[in-house]
């Protein structure tokens, strides 16, 4: 009877809101690590990038199987699993420090972030009626954004006060709420919700002879390499340019906040307008955004104006990308081909992550990188334009 109170679209809400921004909040902070880890270890910034993309890749690849689990068991054990993933990899990032251990610790992590996040989208979209899916989504992700607003701050306290290892150790104690908080994702047995039980083979084959499908996979990659490139380089990026270590703190706070704003209007006006239009502007926006912003003398004010705007636009992909999904190919198996975008999303984000240190050890700049990130927003803005947005027909879905 308790457990069922659980499962309530509310407690779902809730406690799948605050999974996120933990989740999403303290992977968030990892880039005020990248100096100070790199420089006790004495390493060069390649390593910790690599240790990030390879994190990044393996949630990647996780996600899929995650998501396969959220929607044939319900969201629940992914999220347990996840969380408990989760919290070791925080605890080796801190306590290991050779470099394979380094970037394995961080692999581990990444395994775990594919059970404490996308998986609880589909516990949402699945408790709540279909009219109410992209407005919980975007709160869902807003409520992520708020964690990365708030982590930042507690990290660099951490850091500050007691180090680098025992800050990656407190955040490993902290991560283990998660565990309590996947009690509300134990799903009822997940039913029909659609007509076509489709078989897994046909799911794949739905998606794969869908172009549309792929658009949103190559923009996703897009949006991969941006996020982790930004996260990880930009407070380094700003120490280059004489600005202090607080700066790059605000600025990655900023982008949170101001993604929270992003997440939620991206999913109120996915309801309205179309979606993949939406993702176009964003892509487009952020080229625009980082061509002024590297063009311009770096400065406080310049980086806070670049990390408001780029903040409106972080995160803001994903109610439109899954919702988009969920139109085409319904909410019953939106987990595992969400993930399977995602893993274009990660394999994006390990290029964005370990190119920016490998350029960055090779020439003491990042200006490649910027240049390469301006455009891949172009690319961005025009593969998502053409997207169809309709649902496939019992006929189509069969024959695809």
């Amino acid at each position: 009877m308790i457990l069922a109170s659980f499962r309530k679209p509310l407690f779902i809400l809730i406690a799948g809101s605050i999974v996120l921004a933990l989740a999403f909040g303290i992977r968030h902070s990892f880039g005020i690590f990248l100096i100070p880890i790199s420089k006790n270890n004495n390493w060069g910034r390649e390593v910790f990038a690599m240790g990030l993309a390879f994190q990044n890749l393996m949630w990647g690849i996780w996600q899929p199987f995650a998501g396969r689990v959220s929607d044939r068991m319900g969201a629940g054990y992914a999220v347990l699993i996840g969380a408990i993933l989760y919290s070791l990899g925080l605890l080796l990032m801190g306590i290991i420090s050779t470099k394979t251990g380094f970037v394995i610790a961080c692999g581990i992590l990444g395994v775990g972030i594919s059970g404490v996040t996308f998986p609880i989208f589909g516990a949402i979209s699945r408790s709540v009626p279909p009219e109410k899916r992209s407005v919980s989504i975007g709160i869902a992700m807003a409520c992520a954004s708020l964690g990365q607003f708030i982590m930042l701050p507690v990290s660099l306290i951490l850091l500050q006060n007691f180090g680098a290892t025992l800050a990656f150790i407190i955040l490993s104690a902290f991560s283990l709420v998660m565990v309590f908080l996947s009690i509300s994702m134990f799903e009822k047995p997940i039913e029909h919700i659609e007509a076509q039980d489709l078989s897994l083979k046909e799911v794949l084959t739905e998606a794969f002879y869908n172009k549309g499908f792929w658009f949103l996979c190559f923009g996703f990659f897009v949006c991969g390499f941006h996020l982790l490139f930004i996260m990880t380089h930009v407070p380094s990026f700003l120490i280059d340019k004489g600005l202090s270590p607080q700066t790059g703190t605000i600025v990655l706070a900023l982008i949170g906040l101001f993604n929270i704003i992003g997440t939620y209007s991206t999913g109120v006006f996915g309801s309205k307008i179309r979606k993949p239009l939406i993702l176009s502007f964003i892509y487009g926006s952020r080229a625009v955004i980082i061509l002024i912003f590297i063009l311009f003398p770096i400065t406080n004010l310049t980086a806070y104006l670049f990390a408001s705007l780029i903040g409106l636009l972080w995160l803001s992909t994903i109610p439109p990308t899954q919702g988009t999904i969920i139109t085409v190919f319904g909410v019953k198996n939106m987990s595992m081909l969400y993930g399977i975008a995602f893993l274009f999303h990660q394999v994006g984000a390990f290029l964005g992550g370990w190119i920016g240190g490998k350029v960055y050890d090779l020439t003491g700049s990042y200006n490649i990188v910027w240049y390469i990130s301006i455009a891949l927003g172009v690319f961005g803005a025009i593969i998502n334009y053409p997207i169809e947005e309709k649902s496939l027909s019992k006929f189509e879905r069969r024959v695809a």
